[in-house]
């Protein structure tokens, strides 16, 4: 494994929503603008083309063009991490390329998704992307969607196939496989948190930090839940668990960025709450309990008072 700066992949990486216009189009300035308001609130990285951002819905083309765009707006104040996977090699391969020529800081591959391949075809499918770059990438662990899951067997030939393979991203509920992949790895192997209500347990274990969908909606509460936790700052660190832990659930009341685009535009956080088909917006009849969320966290009180 390839030895990385102590500081660097490690903090709250929100993965970011992508804002569409009225009509379906990308608003790449629109998308800008959340980058400045993730490095203003503290945000230690950011994820571009992650699950939160409806990369399914996107060409490869605008899925090229978000992650053009998110260099150019964090112009190296932050990490910015592309998120390259398809259920396609020759769509994953096509964007980690670009996103490798163009300068991403590490790249974030999800397991192909739909095909429910064997372990052998996980290690190939991994082993030949790495070859297409010479950046840290990390796999994203997320069987919930994906349909696959992966092995510490897996992981271990996947490590021996690459050095660049410097971590994952574990959204599932396995908190074994997270100890099991610190003890087999070290604590330089970077795992990031996938599923918000773990975060600080994992935390606790030896995590890196978050990938988390809610750092869209509140980045200075969850890089501060990190930077506690990692300070030692335990108590600290589980009041900011519990402070946040309404707002986690909240974000899977819906199917994820679903509850993450309402809250968003409440708060003004984005000018629009638009979706691709298949994905809609909230239903009426959710609104009322995303706000009631909104308003016992104290956030719609501060919007307010602005």
């Amino acid at each position: 494994m390839r030895s990385l700066d102590s500081a660097f992949l490690r903090g709250s990486y929100p993965p970011l929503v992508t804002p569409f216009s009225d009509e379906g189009a990308v608003d790449y300035d629109a998308y800008a603008r959340l980058v400045d308001q993730q490095i203003a609130a503290g945000t230690h990285g950011i994820v571009v083309n992650g699950t939160t951002s409806e990369p399914s819905t996107l060409t490869v083309e605008e899925r090229n063009r978000l992650v053009d765009v998110g260099l150019e707006a964090a112009a190296g104040r932050v990490p910015v991490v592309a998120a390259t996977g398809s259920q396609s090699f020759a769509e994953s391969a096509a964007l980690t390329e670009h996103a490798t020529k163009v300068g991403a800081d590490a790249l974030l591959i999800v397991t192909p998704y739909y095909i429910r391949p064997p372990q052998r075809g996980l290690v190939a499918y991994y082993a030949e992307l790495a070859k297409r770059t010479d950046k840290p990438w990390m796999i994203y662990h997320i069987p919930g969607r994906t349909a696959v899951s992966v092995t510490l067997e897996a992981l271990q030939e996947i490590a021996g196939a690459s050095e660049d393979f410097v971590g994952i991203k574990h959204a599932v509920i396995d908190l074994a496989l997270v100890s099991e992949m610190l003890r087999t790895f070290g604590e330089e192997f970077r795992i990031f948190v996938g599923l918000e209500e773990l975060s600080f347990p994992m935390l606790c274990i030896g995590s890196a930090g978050m990938m988390n969908a809610v750092g869209n909606v509140w980045p200075s509460a969850v890089a501060e839940l990190y930077e506690a936790t990692a300070a030692g700052e335990m108590a600290r660190g589980r009041a900011l668990h519990f402070k946040l832990w309404e707002l986690n659930k909240a974000v899977f009341f819906d199917t994820n960025p679903i509850a993450i685009k309402y809250m968003m535009r409440r708060l003004d956080l984005l000018p629009r709450n638009t979706h691709r088909l298949p994905m809609v917006p909230a239903a009426p009849e959710l609104e009322p309990r995303l706000d009631a969320v909104l308003q016992r966290a104290g956030l719609l009180r501060e919007i307010a008072a602005q």
